[in-house]
């Protein structure tokens, strides 16, 4: 894991890291965006360097499991990014996905630019007319982003239904948001 510069995108991509709770279920959604061109499971938000993941969900780093989502703006608007997200989690829920509780489950969109503020914001004002509690969801500068050990990359893709928590919380998920039409069923990027 290591802290990852802003020199690792090209020069025609963009990026921005959310949160919303596991990193697995959102990999596995923004992989099946159109013009999204990769996709990372890591940690943001925290203070500790180079945490692990064993060392993030107990709690004490003040991290989030976030995806860093690399996109090509010609092919996919942050304004899509930023719809699909909120359609992809509940970001109402205090420090919690479901059965997920801990603050490394928060809703947490990390910007990389003024405009990415703004923007989000102004999306996050929009989306709250979806939801009957208040939108709890944090946006943040990202300071830094630490990629996830390597098992938890592509994670549904390659583990599926081997893992009963990608049948139970990742499957149904993608299935919403595919007859949404928000998403195609197979990805884009492995």
């Amino acid at each position: 894991m290591k802290d990852q510069p802003a020199s690792d995108k090209s020069a025609a991509t963009e990026r921005i890291t959310f949160g919303g709770g596991c990193f697995w279920c959102m990999e596995a959604v923004f992989q099946r965006l159109k013009g999204v061109k990769a996709v990372a499971s890591g940690f943001a938000g925290g203070d500790v360097p180079n945490p692990s993941y064993k060392r993030v969900c107990e709690g004490d780093t003040g991290h989030a499991e976030v995806v860093q989502i690399e996109f090509d703006p010609k092919e996919v608007s942050f304004e899509t990014l930023l719809h699909v997200f909120w359609a992809a989690h509940d970001p109402t829920t205090l420090n919690r996905q479901g059965h997920d509780v801990g603050t490394q489950y928060r809703s947490i969109i990390l910007y990389e630019n003024d405009q990415q503020k703004a923007e989000a914001e102004k999306s996050k004002a929009e989306a709250q007319k979806d939801f009957k509690d208040p939108i709890v969801t944090q946006i943040v500068p990202l300071k830094a982003f630490y990629k996830a050990e390597d098992y938890h990359q592509d994670y549904f893709n390659t583990t599926g239904d081997r893992n009963p928590y990608c049948t139970v919380v990742i499957r149904p998920k993608l299935q919403k948001l595919l007859s949404k039409g928000l998403i195609r069923e197979e990805p884009y990027i492995k």
